[in-house]
């Protein structure tokens, strides 16, 4: 976060802390928010693969996968959290790609691909979520054509929609990602890949 962000929402935090009382969160019933049907006989991640590549999302396991598929596609330039750069960065460039650990924010097209930490993602919807404190660069995030979500062994495989809710903690800023970006705004017609990447990777370490 920039010293701009952080001081507009400590504006904020102060703002609202001044106030007598604050509206309670609504209860709901989760049993009826919860589509059990997308949860299989499976492991939490099996099901989120499946759920994931539903929504034309791409689930890896190996970094290997990943260098062939963005080799393939002719995305050889791009950008990569400096955290992943020795289990993930590295070995793209051992297989040619070119890697960089800084994101300039003025050169945006210049990124064929971006990898950034996941969150946590979440089994019942499929859902990548990617928030401030993980993320690197947002915008690494979200412009380049193919973006690559990096799940830790460390990172939570939610089981349900609320379970990731409910470890939100104090992010100013949470992404869901379920697929790459779609819009039907223009005649009803699905295009992938206007507003967000046109490519959505899970990558799981």
């Amino acid at each position: 976060m920039s010293d701009t962000e952080a001081s507009l929402f400590a504006a904020l935090r102060e703002t609202v802390s001044g106030l007598a009382g604050r509206t309670p969160l609504p209860d709901y019933d989760e049993t009826i928010l919860l589509a059990s049907g997308r949860l299989g006989s499976g492991s939490e991640w099996e099901s989120f693969a499946a759920n994931f590549e539903a929504a034309s999302g791409r689930p890896m396991e190996t970094t290997a996968d990943l260098a062939t598929f963005l080799k393939e596609g002719g995305h050889l330039r791009g950008y990569c959290d400096p955290l992943l750069r020795e289990k993930v960065g590295s070995v793209l460039q051992t297989a040619g790609l070119e890697v960089s650990y800084e994101y300039d924010r003025e050169r945006y097209d210049d990124f064929a691909f971006g990898i950034t930490r996941a969150s946590g993602v979440v089994a019942e919807t499929g859902t990548v979520v990617l928030n401030d404190h993980e993320t690197s660069d947002r915008l690494a995030a979200l412009t380049p054509w193919v973006h690559v979500a990096v799940l830790s062994e460390e990172a939570p495989v939610h089981r349900t929609l609320s379970d990731a809710i409910r470890a939100f903690g104090d992010c100013p800023n949470v992404i869901w990602v379920t697929g790459p970006s779609k819009t039907a705004d223009v005649e009803g017609i699905l295009i992938e890949g206007v507003h967000g990447p046109g490519e959505q990777i899970c990558l799981r370490l």
